[in-house]
């Protein structure tokens, strides 16, 4: 895939620097920390030595930073890279319990442990109590490119809405006087009402504004067919366990909206992947997850997986042209953990369970969405049998029987006609396939009815359900 040296930019600096450490790093720490935390990105353009330079500033109120955060960055030897940034980051940071902010220089380019981290004067605190951290690096770049990159990323990262945790977005600048200009991009968000428990609601609500935002053009509305599921891993307790949460939302376009308005990568699913409360790059264990589902038994059959402009998206045979699955999966650690190094990725089993029960929960509750491949071929078969069932009961010479079965079916005397009896029928037939096809994933009970009578529910049925295989999807384009 041909990627431009705006978005090289955005992959080796906003998602090395951000997704993977600056930002991540920040939100733990916020996590940790048992007040409101305020997480700040600061863009600000200046120049030197004729050079146009943005320095990238992420702050946070939360508790102060370790060192051992840090250790693990490695510069990487890229020519794009090199020729935007000298591989300096500055730091400042400081616990409830120092007397002093303490400010270091780390040089990335730098291999020897001893040149590598420069300490500077400190700043005293005059007997203030606070904690918190700024991590700031310069490059050589556009502000208005880069703005456009880290907007992006934290409007995704809203979504999640980190507990106790408010998030801006600020860009300053110099003028030719030399007065500093600043304007708020992005409004302060969060609230330190979320809670661990609330946080799969927080990302439904969250993903269904990004999903409703997205699509405005689309006049979707309040059309939103939403589901979600959670898994937890088996841990010794609760306090360290792995969570994996997913949301599958479908959106419908208008029918009348012009079919040649819609854009290829449109007609793909996107996957929107969160690690501890921020958005990254999927892991290929989610990836595994996603190709292991049986997508028939939802209808679907998987043609591929790509790669969309930094997002992972999914693409469908028989997808129709109006109809679009978004999916967002968050994985986090309910013990915070500050350091990089400390969180595993995310289980494949965990992953597989909580989007396929973020599918069953939508299909549940959505009459005829989702329904598995078969029970869209049987489905098929409707309208003709419900018709024949109707000229059966019409001709029938028993008037009893033509009042008895009209009564079953819910149809007045005064509404007994052919068109009538059989599209009752034909509806009665697709919600039973459709109850049928949602129990059988579940759980075997007996078959539902056609017609309901308190009689026949007495009787003992076995019901044969139909079970797939589990398909793995091993030859996709990835």
């Amino acid at each position: 895939m041909e990627v431009s040296s705006v978005q090289m930019l955005y992959t080796h600096v906003i998602d090395f620097l951000y997704s993977k450490t600056l930002i991540f790093c920040a939100v733990q720490r916020c996590r940790l920390a048992d007040d409101l935390c305020r997480l700040s990105v600061k863009l600000t353009s200046f120049s030197r030595f004729g050079r146009s330079l943005v320095r990238i500033s992420v702050s946070d109120t939360g508790v102060g930073s370790k060192l051992e955060e840090y250790q693990y960055l490695k510069y990487r030897n890229d020519a794009v890279l090199t020729n935007q940034w000298d591989g300096m980051i500055s730091l400042a940071t400081t616990s409830i319990s120092d007397s002093e902010i303490h400010n270091l220089n780390l040089n990335l380019k730098e291999s020897d442990s001893a040149g590598r981290l420069i300490k500077l004067p400190s700043t005293a605190k005059n007997g203030d109590k606070f904690s918190g951290t700024e991590v700031s690096v310069s490059i050589s770049k556009s502000l208005d490119d880069l703005l456009a990159e880290v907007t992006c990323f934290l409007q995704k990262m809203i979504l999640v809405k980190i507990p106790k945790v408010v998030m801006e977005l600020l860009v300053g600048g110099n003028d030719p006087l030399g007065s500093q200009i600043e304007s708020r991009i992005l409004a302060i968000e969060g609230s330190s009402a979320y809670s661990p428990v609330e946080s799969i609601k927080c990302l439904e609500v969250g993903f269904k504004d990004y999903v409703r935002n997205r699509h405005t053009v689309f006049s979707i509305g309040e059309t939103l067919k939403v589901g979600t599921g959670v898994a937890n891993s088996s841990g010794s307790s609760q306090g360290n366990s792995q969570v994996v949460e997913a949301v599958v939302i479908i959106s419908e376009m208008s029918e009348q909206f012009p079919s040649s308005c819609i854009r290829e990568q449109d007609m793909k699913m996107e996957v929107l992947y969160f690690k501890d409360f921020v958005p990254c790059s999927i892991a290929q264990s989610a990836v595994d997850a996603l190709t292991s589902i049986n997508w028939k038994s939802y209808g679907l059959a998987l043609r591929s997986i790509a790669d969309h402009d930094g997002c992972i998206m999914l693409e469908w045979e028989n997808l129709p042209q109006y109809f679009h699955v978004h999916i967002a999966i968050h994985c986090y650690h309910r013990q915070v953990k500050q350091l990089v190094a400390q969180n595993s990725l995310p289980d494949r089993n965990l992953a597989r369970k909580a989007v396929k029960c973020a599918l069953d929960d939508l299909k549940e509750n959505n009459h005829r969405v989702l329904l598995s491949t078969r029970a869209l071929k049987i489905c098929d078969c409707a309208p003709d049998l419900a018709k024949t069932l109707a000229r059966l009961i019409l001709s029938s010479n028993d008037l009893n029987f033509q009042e008895e079965c009209c009564s079953l079916l819910g149809l007045q005397s005064r509404r007994v006609n052919m068109d009538n009896v059989g599209n009752c029928i034909r509806d009665k037939i697709v919600s039973v396939i459709g109850l049928n096809d949602r129990n059988s994933q579940k759980h075997k009970d007996a078959p539902s009815f056609l017609f309901e009578d308190d009689y026949l529910q007495k009787e003992d049925f076995m019901d044969e359900e139909y079970q797939e295989d589990e398909e793995a999807y091993n030859s996709l384009d990835l």
